[in-house]
């Protein structure tokens, strides 16, 4: 089955929905790395509850998977890009046109 929705998504030459959450994940990353400190999503993004977490394998967090993805993409100092807004773009852009965001994350 798998295969078939591979030779889907070649034929029509449309991201799957893997690579779409991920894409979007980071955009969002880099809207709200460009907010002043004081912005509610920017605060809440680096907010620390101050709980315990449970014991065994830990859950990932949005900020896991943002790191995750990121280092899919490979650029070096991806998270420097953040604060050029251009550059931030054209990394996007990179990754969504070489399809590498739709590997599996390990």
């Amino acid at each position: 089955m798998e295969d078939i929705n591979k030779k889907i998504y070649a034929i029509v030459k449309k991201p799957t929905i893997t690579e779409t959450i991920r894409l979007n994940r980071l955009r969002w990353f880099g809207h709200v790395q460009r907010m002043e400190e004081n912005r509610i999503p920017k605060r809440v993004l680096y907010m620390n509850l101050g709980t315990t977490r449970l014991r065994g394998k830990p859950r990932n967090r949005w900020q896991d998977g943002v790191t995750e993805v990121g280092r899919i993409v490979g650029a070096e100092g991806w998270q420097e890009k953040v604060h050029n807004r251009e550059e931030w773009k054209k990394l996007l852009r990179t990754a969504r046109n070489r399809r590498v965001l739709h590997m599996p994350v390990e």
